[in-house]
């Protein structure tokens, strides 16, 4: 039998273990996107308000990219080892170190969707009358508001696809067929692995849909435009004989 063949046989295991064992994988599925939500959620309140704060201030761009650095270069397994004396086994420990790993997209989106706001239509918004506050929240956020959705984002499929290493310490989720093959064998590691990669495109769609939703329709337009005229730059010029 060759090696192409091989593969397909045992790509058509994986997906009858699927058909088989869709309840199983269903439920696996549900814990693994509530350990996901959380995490997101804990990272959000916790740097979402200070990704915010320092672009108002239009300070602390240091800490913004520091923290982004950080968030995203310390692996999973390190923190959940390291966080082990402290939460034990289970859903807090595992959702702490994915929350640290959200953080670095939300803290630094969130920096640089306020703080690149047009310095003119701040100081338009502040010769008007407006407080700082009336700034924050009626120009700066709305017109940050899709990299501040894109940041949650990509933060939110990130968090999705490392899930299921949260297996190991008490997380749950597709993790405990993926690190069982005794138990499921390779074609149950191989179809969990499937619907993980599956769960994070359907994130990813729910998430694009949603940014689209709440972005302004005149900055849409915008965006589109501008993409239009990028397009427009690149396209070669034929020479002319």
């Amino acid at each position: 039998m060759t090696s192409a063949a091989v593969n397909l046989h045992t790509f058509l295991d994986a997906i009858r273990f699927i058909g088989s064992n869709w309840h199983l994988l269903l439920d696996k599925a549900a814990q693994q996107l509530e350990l996901a939500g959380a995490a997101l959620g804990l990272a959000m309140a916790v740097v979402l308000p200070l990704g915010i704060a320092l672009g108002h201030l239009r300070r602390g761009s240091t800490v913004a990219i520091a923290g982004s650095i950080a968030g995203r270069a310390l692996p999973v397994l390190v923190l959940i080892a390291a966080f082990l004396t402290v939460f034990g086994i289970g859903f807090v420990n595992n959702m702490i170190a994915l929350a640290v790993l959200a953080s670095g997209p939300i803290l630094i989106n969130s920096y640089e969707g306020v703080a690149h706001v047009e310095t003119n239509v701040v100081d338009a918004a502040r010769a008007s009358g407006m407080t700082a506050g009336e700034v924050l929240r009626r120009v700066e956020l709305p017109l940050a508001l899709p990299l501040l959705a894109a940041g949650v984002r990509v933060a939110a499929v990130t968090v999705v696809a490392t899930a299921p290493i949260a297996a190991i310490a008490g997380g749950g989720g597709l993790g405990d067929i993926i690190v069982n093959q005794a138990g499921y064998g390779f074609d149950g590691v191989l179809g969990a692995s499937i619907c993980a990669m599956a769960l994070s495109v359907f994130a990813y769609g729910v998430l694009t849909v949603l940014e689209r939703a709440v972005t302004p329709a005149g900055l849409r337009r915008l965006a589109e435009l501008e993409k239009g005229n990028r397009r427009r730059e690149t396209v070669p010029v034929a020479n002319i004989t």
